[in-house]
């Protein structure tokens, strides 16, 4: 941690960024919105209970608002901007707009980043692993059925689920 009064570094989305002006007690979520314009980490709670301010800090999802950004001084901060448009992360996007997953949409930087950060560590997870995973996101629009039904394509569309095994079909009359 750095001493009151210094200036530190975050690495946010690959870049490092020096912060100066904010105080040593600032969460990272006030940091990353209000000193460094990144405004894709949504503010709502600031009590760590709903998710919207979800990253990545050093490969771990953490609430923003529950960090000290003079803590994350030294690590990596992924953020929905910082995990790219390719992969995973554009998979778990169209799949949450294909799906009716996104309603006001302001929830959705948040669950992009638990999923991603679950079907990474668990791409064959079941629904009881997906609940507990999301747990801590809140979404007051869609019920949560969308969501997990986009979870679900997103596994399907990447082969991330065991196959089925169908059972054997019988030729009629025989």
């Amino acid at each position: 941690m750095t001493a009151a009064g210094e200036s530190y570094q975050l690495n946010i989305d690959g870049f490092t960024r020096a912060v100066v002006g904010a105080g040593l007690g600032d969460s990272l979520l006030t940091v990353l919105r209000d000193t460094l314009g990144v405004t894709s980490v949504k503010d709502a709670c600031e009590q760590g209970r709903c998710g919207a301010c979800s990253v990545l800090l050093d490969g771990r999802l953490a609430a923003s608002c529950t960090v000290l950004a003079a803590d994350a001084d030294g690590a990596r901060v992924v953020t929905v901007a910082g995990l790219g448009a390719v992969g995973l992360a554009r998979a778990v996007r169209a799949m949450f707009l294909a799906e009716g997953a996104v309603q006001c949409g302001f929830c959705t930087p948040g669950f992009v980043v638990a999923v991603t950060d679950l079907l990474t560590r668990r791409p064959d997870a079941d629904d009881e692993e997906i609940r507990e995973a999301l747990a801590g996101n809140i979404c007051r629009c869609t019920g949560y059925g969308r969501i997990l039904a986009a979870i679900r394509a997103v596994q399907r569309e990447r082969g991330m689920l065991p196959a089925r095994r169908e059972p054997p079909t019988h030729p009629v009359g025989g």
